[in-house]
C-alpha cells in the first residue's frame, strides 16, 4: 500500500508539473508586454527552483525615453520587502538570547510608549512586526512621509500622542513606524545600527553585495540604479526618490535580481547560507512564517478571486496564505516610483521576485502569479488581462467618485470667516506644527516639519478647503475643515485624504488641529 501510494503522489506531481524546473515559454515576451500594458519603463525578475538561480535578469530601461538598460545588477527600492529583513535581525538576536519574541518592548526600550498604558505596558518584540497594535492603518506614517525633519528617536518619541483606532491584538492594520520602533530594539540590544546589523550580520553573509541597506541610495548619484516614475494627472513622468533614512528598517533597502535570488534561496532553505552555515535556525525560520494575524480576504483582488483564497495572515514581516492548495509566503513594497513583489512557495522551494520603477502592482501581480502557476502546471488564468480589468476598473471608480463629490458640493457655499481669519499656527498633538498664510488673496498651507507638504487651500464648500500641493507627484492633496466656537473663532481643523486614490500613508485622518497663539 504504502509503494502503490508513493507511485501515485509520483504521477500526480508530474501531471501537475510540480516537478517543472524551466522557465515559462516566451517568459521575456510576456514581461515586455505587461510593461507595455501597465507603462513600466523598467523592470527586474529574479526566479529560483531547488536551490538554484532560473532567472536574474532586467528589462526595459532605467529611465523612460533614455536607451541605459536595465540589467540583473540594476538597483530598484524594494521598499516594505525589508521588514522580513528587520525580522530576520531580531530573530538573529533571539537566538544570540539577547531578546526573546514574548519580551515586552518597554524592558529594551524603557523610554517607549504608546496612546495607552495598557499597551505600553504588555506589547511585545513579536507585536512589533504582525500589525495588530491597535494603531490605525498607516498610522504616525506623517512623521517620516513625505520626508519630515524628525529623526527615528524622535518618531519614536511622538508614538506617545498617535490614538490607537481598535483594541490591542483585537484587528489588522498595516502601519510603518512600529519597524521603526523594532529597529531603535536593534540598535539598543546590539550596539549596532540596524543598518550596519544587517549590512554586516545579513547581507554580507547572504551574499547580497550589490544591496544598498538606505533609503538615501536613491539620491547618491549611483550609476546602476532604477530612476521611480509614477503616472501623474495621466502623465508618466519620473519622479523624486524618497531619500530621508528616518524609517529604514520599514523600507529602506535598495536591491536587484541577483541578490534577491541569493535572499530567497536563504529564506527557502531554512536559514542555510551557499557556505552550509546557517544565518538562523530551522526554529527561527518556522517562527517568521507562522500566521500570526488574520488579515481580511479581498472578494475583488483577482488572485483572491480566481484561486479561491481560504486564509490570509500576516507572520513576521511576511503573509502567509494559501495558493492553489500550497502555502505562499509573499509580501509587496512600495515607494515612490518603486514597487514590488517576493512570492514563495515553500513546498516547490520556488521563488519569484519582481522590481519595478513605476508604481503599477498590476504589473508585478501579473509576473509573479503567472510564474507561480507555470510552475504549479496550471494556465487557466491570464493574469495580464485579469489585472488590466481590475486596474481599469479601480481607476474608473476612483475617478466617478471624484466627480460624484464635485457635483454634490454647494458651490454657491461661503466660508464662514474672512479668508484671513483662517490664517495662523496650528498644532497636532504628535505631528505638530501646521501653519497656515494668507498670501496675495489666497490661504497656503504648509506642514513645518514636512516641507514637500506645501501648497494652496481652495474653497470646496462652507468651511471645508482642500489642500492642493505644490508637489503634485505627491498625489495626495486632502480635504480640511475647521469648525467654530460660538463666537465665531476657530476651535479645531480636521484633514481626510481628498480620494481613494490618496495613499494611506497620508494618515491626514488621526490629526486634530487647534489653534495656537504665538
Amino acid at each position: 500500500m504504502r509503494v502503490v501510494f508513493v507511485v501515485l503522489v509520483s504521477a500526480l506531481m508530474v501531471h501537475t508539473g510540480l516537478t517543472q524546473s524551466v522557465l515559462p515559454e516566451d517568459l521575456n515576451g510576456y514581461v515586455e508586454k505587461v510593461m507595455e500594458t501597465f507603462h513600466v519603463p523598467g523592470i527586474s525578475v529574479a526566479i529560483v527552483r531547488d536551490g538554484r538561480v532560473l532567472l536574474a535578469k532586467g528589462y526595459g530601461v532605467k529611465e523612460n525615453g533614455k536607451s541605459d538598460p536595465v540589467d540583473a545588477e540594476t538597483l530598484f527600492g524594494i521598499a516594505s520587502n525589508t521588514k522580513a529583513f528587520t525580522a530576520t535581525a531580531l530573530a538573529i538576536l533571539v537566538e544570540e538570547g539577547k531578546l526573546a519574541w514574548d519580551g515586552r518592548v518597554i524592558d529594551y526600550l524603557p523610554a517607549f510608549r504608546l496612546s495607552d498604558p495598557y499597551v505600553t505596558k504588555e506589547i511585545t518584540i513579536k507585536d512589533l512586526l504582525v500589525h495588530r497594535s491597535g494603531l490605525g492603518l498607516g498610522a504616525g506614517d506623517l512623521l517620516w512621509w513625505p520626508a519630515t525633519t524628525y529623526d527615528r528617536r524622535e518618531i519614536v518619541r511622538r508614538l506617545r500622542e498617535v490614538p490607537l483606532k481598535t483594541s490591542f491584538r483585537y484587528s489588522y492594520a498595516y502601519d510603518n513606524v512600529l519597524f521603526g520602533v523594532a529597529g531603535e530594539v536593534i540598535e539598543q540590544v546590539s550596539g549596532s545600527s540596524w543598518e550596519d546589523f544587517v549590512q554586516q550580520r545579513i547581507l554580507q553573509p547572504v551574499g547580497m553585495t550589490g544591496t544598498d541597506v538606505r533609503h538615501s541610495a536613491a539620491g547618491r548619484g549611483l550609476v546602476n540604479i532604477a530612476t521611480p516614475h509614477a503616472l501623474v494627472e495621466g502623465n508618466l513622468v519620473p519622479v523624486q526618490p524618497f531619500t530621508s533614512d528616518n524609517v529604514n528598517p520599514a523600507g529602506g533597502i535598495h536591491s536587484n535580481a541577483t541578490d534577491m535570488a541569493r535572499w530567497m534561496m536563504v529564506q527557502l532553505d531554512s536559514g542555510r547560507l551557499a557556505s552550509g552555515k546557517k544565518l538562523y535556525s530551522t526554529a527561527s525560520a518556522q517562527i517568521l512564517w507562522t500566521p500570526v494575524t488574520p488579515k481580511p480576504i479581498s472578494t475583488r483582488d483577482p488572485q483572491m478571486v480566481m484561486t479561491g483564497t481560504q486564509f490570509y495572515f500576516y507572520a513576521l514581516g511576511f503573509n502567509v496564505l494559501d495558493y492553489r492548495g500550497q502555502k505562499l509566503v509573499t509580501h509587496t513594497g512600495g515607494l515612490p516610483g518603486y514597487v514590488s513583489r517576493l512570492a514563495m512557495i515553500p513546498s516547490l522551494k520556488l521563488g519569484v521576485t519582481v522590481l519595478t520603477n513605476q508604481e503599477s502592482g498590476a504589473a508585478f501581480n501579473s509576473i509573479a502569479y503567472h510564474v507561480l502557476d507555470h510552475f504549479l502546471g496550471v494556465s487557466e488564468v491570464n493574469w495580464l488581462d485579469e489585472y488590466k480589468k481590475y486596474s481599469d476598473t479601480r481607476a474608473a471608480e476612483a475617478e466617478n467618485k471624484i466627480r460624484k463629490a464635485a457635483a454634490e458640493r454647494d458651490k454657491n457655499s461661503r466660508p464662514s470667516l474672512a479668508l484671513e481669519k483662517y490664517a495662523g499656527l496650528y498644532h497636532d498633538a504628535w505631528y505638530g506644527g501646521i501653519r497656515i498664510r494668507p498670501e496675495q488673496g489666497k490661504l497656503v498651507i504648509t506642514f513645518e516639519h514636512t516641507p514637500d507638504l506645501t501648497g494652496d487651500l481652495e474653497h470646496w464648500q462652507y468651511d471645508t478647503f482642500v489642500a492642493r500641493w505644490y508637489d503634485r507627484s505627491l498625489r495626495g492633496d486632502a480635504f480640511i475643515t475647521f469648525s467654530l466656537n460660538p463666537d465665531g473663532s476657530i476651535a479645531a481643523a480636521t484633514m481626510k485624504p481628498f480620494s481613494d486614490e490618496v495613499d494611506f500613508s497620508f494618515d491626514y485622518q488621526d490629526l486634530k488641529l487647534v489653534p495656537v497663539k504665538e
